[in-house]
């Protein structure tokens, strides 16, 4: 005699590992942003959007403004410092660091101005940096290069290119303004000839 056993099993669906929406949906989404940002309860700078999106489940969270942003930086008075507006930005909030996209330009209340399609802000070590080509404009002189870097403040900068490089802020003003006489192209100078008196000669 035969006996067949027949084991019943419970039929699996096959399926692919599903794309977890957590990892792409901001957990927030605020429009018409008009909002203060405080560190150790000081007022740092003030951010305005259209959109912010704030997403923690990323690999590295984030804070995203695709649709331009304006920030106003204070100082410790409370009194406008500096003036900062981008197309894009994000923020990575670990690491307080801030990444300006597109047409970045800041302005400050000394008078000077940047332009750059990329800059970034670190708020831990205090400092900008670019190695995108930036545009630098003070009172006194124009700068460009393809290397930018300066203090949180931008009172002290430097900005490199093929033909030099010049650095503010590390001497006094007097000592500045000898710095940017000396980075200027000097052409050499053609030598000053001695004038000669032309004889004359006694048979004409």
């Amino acid at each position: 005699m035969m006996v067949f056993l027949v084991a019943c099993e419970q039929q699996k669906e096959h399926t692919a590992p599903a794309i977890l929406e957590r990892d792409s949906v901001p957990v927030m989404t605020t429009y018409g942003v008009n909002t203060l940002i405080s560190d150790s309860g000081v007022m740092k700078y003030r951010i305005i959007s259209e959109e912010w999106k704030v997403n923690q489940n990323l690999h590295t969270p984030r804070w995203i403004f695709e649709k331009a942003i304006f920030l106003e930086q204070f100082d410790e008075k409370f009194k406008p410092m500096t003036y900062i507006q981008a197309d894009t930005a994000y923020y990575y909030t670990e690491k307080r660091l801030w990444e300006l996209r597109g047409r970045v330009h800041i302005k400050t209340s000394d008078g000077l101005t940047y332009d750059s399609e990329q800059l970034y802000w670190d708020e831990r070590m205090k400092k900008l940096y670019s190695n995108t080509f930036s545009r630098l404009v003070t009172p006194e002189r124009s700068l460009q290069g393809a290397y930018f870097w300066s203090n949180e403040t931008m009172t002290k900068y430097y900005v490199s290119n093929s033909k030099g490089s010049f650095e503010k802020g590390i001497m006094d003003s007097d000592a500045d303004e000898a710095n940017a006489a000396s980075d200027t192209l000097q052409q050499p100078m053609r030598p000053q000839a001695t004038p000669v008196r032309r004889s004359t000669s006694a048979n004409r």
